[in-house]
């Protein structure tokens, strides 16, 4: 089962993770979790092995070992699979991680339409379900033994992954493809995404009665393994499900977030100028931020509350307004009619107390305040 794709944004690497190698022009990591997960199938499959090929001893926990590297070979197809149709539409991705659920594939963009979002999502378990019938097909022809065991557990893991994966919730591939669906159907991101996130917590409810139903089907009684393992993918599912309801409750937010609403009004002053009297002026016309300019009326700096505030009154009148500004580098200045979602992003790219905001002539506006963005973004829950 793969964790699959993860959350958007600029993603770090993960901690407890290291390189292997390269895929699709994306790194893959390796996760301390997945040396567990090998260990486990190396112990479980050993029986199986042993009965393949008899007399190996304890050299069929290696096989089993190399065992679990196939079958999370054939993860990192899936896995790459997404990676390659992402940046096929021109979204960056970061890397892929393998690890003790599978595979994780970090898309640093939201998909910019219903068609992204399907067949970035659906190659993924085509890829598996790709893998199943090659192998089902080596199989056949395989003479038995140990390859013969390969070739089948790489078939039925690959065919079990492609079909889980399709199934319509979030977070499993099936519910952004869902997603898309409604997406496209509705012209609505976030009722896709709601739709499929509820769909994620149906299956966690069911997840939990898979082993009475596959009693029921194949005989036999279920084990306490098997109820902790069904526990443990409900949870999953359910986690991530919930995680997709969050993320489309803030995002359904975000357009009400403009910056033009949220300015305050802007004093232009001469660097130079006392920062008593910057104030003062500030006051008297009801401004609430002030921007240094050059003689010419250039904006260069913003001053930055903070410091400004902790400039005691009795030493503002030999404080240069400059020395409380910030410089207007890079990401410091934005325009006047940006919001949502670009709004959050580019105070995201570029951390600061506050921003200059200049309409499309490149006259100044006004200056945007980080606080007042977390306040009107509290305000709109």
């Amino acid at each position: 089962m793969t964790d699959d794709r993860a959350p958007r944004g600029t993603t770090p690497r993960p901690p407890g993770t290291f390189k292997v190698g390269s895929v699709a022009g994306s790194d893959v990591l390796v996760s301390a979790s997945w040396f567990l997960i090998a260990g486990l199938i190396a112990v479980i499959t050993a029986p199986a092995i042993e009965r393949a090929e008899p007399g190996l001893g304890d050299l069929k926990y290696v096989a089993g070992a190399a065992l679990a590297v196939l079958l999370y070979l054939s993860v990192l197809a899936h896995e790459a699979s997404h990676a390659l149709v992402a940046r096929r539409f021109g979204l960056p991705v970061s890397h892929i991680t393998l690890q003790f659920f599978g595979g994780m594939t970090s898309i640093d963009r939201e998909p910019e339409s219903p068609r992204q979002e399907f067949w970035v999502s659906v190659v993924g378990p085509l890829a598996s379900l790709a893998v199943a019938l090659v192998s089902f097909l080596a199989y056949l022809v395989a003479s038995g033994g140990l390859i013969g065991l390969a070739f089948s557990g790489l078939a039925w893991t690959n065919l079990f992954v492609g079909v889980v994966n399709l199934v319509p919730g979030l977070p499993l591939d099936g519910g952004r493809i869902l997603k898309a669906l409604v997406w496209g159907a509705s012209g609505d991101t976030h009722r896709g995404t709601i739709v499929a996130a509820w769909g994620g917590r149906v299956v966690a409810l069911l997840a939990i009665g898979w082993p009475l139903l596959t009693a029921k089907l194949l005989g036999g009684r279920p084990t306490v393994i098997d109820f902790v393992f069904a526990g443990v993918i409900s949870m999953f599912l359910w986690s991530g499900a919930t995680a997709a309801l969050e993320s489309a409750r803030v995002r359904s937010r975000l357009p009400h977030l403009l910056a033009r609403d949220l300015a305050r009004r802007t004093l232009t002053v001469p660097g130079e100028l006392p920062l008593a009297e910057a104030v003062r002026r500030a006051q008297e016309v009801e401004a609430g931020s002030i921007v240094t300019v050059t003689s010419s009326g250039i904006p260069v700096g913003v001053v930055n509350e903070a410091a400004l505030l902790s400039v005691p009154a009795e030493r503002r009148a030999w404080v240069p307004t400059s020395s409380v500004a910030r410089t207007l580098d890079d990401g410091l200045s934005l325009p006047s009619g940006i919001g949502g979602e670009e709004l959050i992003k580019a105070i995201s790219a570029r951390p600061s107390g506050e921003y200059l905001l200049l309409d499309p002539d490149g006259s100044i506006f006004g200056v945007l305040a980080t606080s007042d963005v977390d306040r009107a973004f509290r305000a709109s829950a």
